[in-house]
């Protein structure tokens, strides 16, 4: 694995500017990766081996899934609308997972750690850079039930909403009174009154190459 310096500077290239949540990030995906034994999570040979739940949509979220290489297309990254500082790190061909949490008691130390620097955000970057992993964080070690329906690869498993006829992928249909429905169509989503519309030049298409 690159060092900790050259993964935060292309995480944070990546993500769009260097700020604490990346720092905690890179920091909490090198620790996870070492606890499950993987060196090189983004190699080829080590790609399908790492599944990461993140419970946080926050620039942490963005280091985590730069230094591991998971990405919700290849269902490697998880999303979990938690609000919590933590990701969950699962080695596949083990089952060995682990809990990593951001500590709240990090956040209080950082003018312990980074004196020298006056401006908060600056000084939480420098001294999330310098604390030992268990000032940083609480590591759980926790057991993962894994659906088939959840792990990378092919589409297992197709549905058609009875209601308005769309295809449902992976095992996500809802069945109500005997019905399949999508969870658009079922109760709860996150928007409502949907209707169809067109749209200028709905026509368009790319140019050939």
């Amino acid at each position: 694995m690159k060092s900790f310096q050259e993964l935060l500077a292309s995480s944070a290239e990546t993500h769009g500017h260097l700020c604490p949540g990346q720092a905690v990030g890179v920091r909490m995906a090198m620790l996870g990766c070492r606890l499950v034994g993987l060196d090189d999570p983004s190699s080829q040979k080590q790609i399908k081996k790492i599944i990461v739940y993140v419970e946080m949509d926050r620039c942490a979220a963005d280091a985590v899934a730069h230094v591991t290489g998971v990405k919700l297309g290849r269902r490697s990254l998880k999303f979990m609308d938690y609000g919590i500082m933590a990701a969950t790190f699962i080695r596949l061909d083990t089952g060995k997972a682990f809990r990593i949490i951001s500590t709240e008691e990090s956040r209080d130390l950082t003018a312990v750690y980074a004196p020298e620097v006056d401006d908060k955000s600056a000084q939480q970057v420098a001294a999330y850079c310098k604390m030992p992993d268990a000032v940083l964080f609480r590591v759980q070690n926790v057991y993962l039930h894994l659906n088939p329906w959840d792990l990378p690869g092919p589409t297992r498993r197709k549905a058609t909403c009875s209601r308005c006829g769309q295809v449902v992928r992976d095992h996500r249909e809802v069945t109500e009174d005997g019905k399949i429905l999508c969870r658009p169509c079922s109760k709860g989503c996150y928007f409502s009154h949907p209707r169809e519309i067109i749209w200028p030049e709905m026509n368009w298409a790319p140019s050939p190459v």
